[in-house]
């Protein structure tokens, strides 16, 4: 069974396995959380972390480019917390993908559609799913956190696709923002972008064919003059905003601004 102590505070977190996800995790894997990774594959040092810190890891290999059967399976494990629900409950929407870097035109079918379901559709349908979920838990601090980017915000030239799934991650958070705004003890939402991260992402960006990637070399000098924040510390930032009493004020952010302003 899922239920828990009220003491509890439970985290679920996507695209969980590597990079910023696994760096969300396993800053969150601490005596009385109760943390959820959803990811394509099983990470087995988070798991032995987990083991030896008292704190409650489930990890569900999913591919949240199918994401309905995600978010309904979600939606069901959250249920059995109603009996006791945690004191805090938080869904970080991490998980992405930019495809293939390269004019629209030019990018399989298949890799478009990917992309935008991975990461647009799936943060939908599971806050949708964790909001249902949890909306009888009168005395539970709810909140959502989406991570964007500043390529939701900003147009660049082969990479449209990623482009697109940021802005409509930026401009559903406005939206549900309002409506629970409108409710007694609506869920917090904030779709922030984490700034410029090393990842396996930033290494594909960089390493991508000019001639179709335009902006390949500004990526490749950012990662040579040092300027790419880790996972480790991106991840410490992100849940400094995400515990900040001030999240929430405002529904887009940018890890590099101010608490609270937009």
């Amino acid at each position: 069974m899922a239920s828990a102590p009220r003491s509890r505070h439970l985290y679920i977190v996507t695209g969980s396995s590597r990079g910023l996800g696994a760096a969300l995790v396993a800053q969150l894997l601490q005596p009385g959380h109760v943390v959820l990774g959803m990811a394509r594959r099983f990470n087995d040092a988070l798991q032995a972390q987990a083991d030896a810190s008292g704190a409650a890891l489930t990890q569900w290999p999913v591919d949240l480019a199918e994401p309905l059967m995600p978010a309904e399976r979600l939606a069901a494990w959250l249920g059995e917390f109603d009996a006791a629900p945690p004191a805090s409950a938080t869904l970080i929407n991490n998980a992405g993908l930019v495809g293939l870097p390269a004019p629209l035109g030019e990018v399989p079918l298949a890799e478009l559609s990917q992309a935008l379901r991975a990461g647009l559709e799936a943060a939908l349908l599971l806050t949708s799913g964790f909001l249902r979920a949890t909306g009888g838990w009168a005395a539970t601090d709810r909140r959502v956190m989406n991570i964007s980017s500043g390529l939701g915000r900003r147009a660049m030239a082969g990479s449209a696709a990623y482009c697109a799934a940021k802005a409509g991650m930026d401009h559903f958070s406005r939206a549900v923002a309002l409506e629970q705004a409108a409710q007694a003890n609506g869920a917090r939402i904030v779709s922030i972008a984490p700034g410029v991260i090393d990842t396996e992402m930033q290494a594909q960006l960089r390493g991508a064919d000019a001639t179709r990637f335009p902006e390949r070399e500004r990526f490749a000098q950012l990662h040579a003059q040092g300027l790419l924040t880790s996972p480790a510390d991106g991840a410490s930032q992100l849940l400094a905003r995400l515990q900040h009493a001030d999240f929430g004020r405002e529904p887009i952010a940018d890890i590099r601004d101010p608490i609270g302003k937009p």
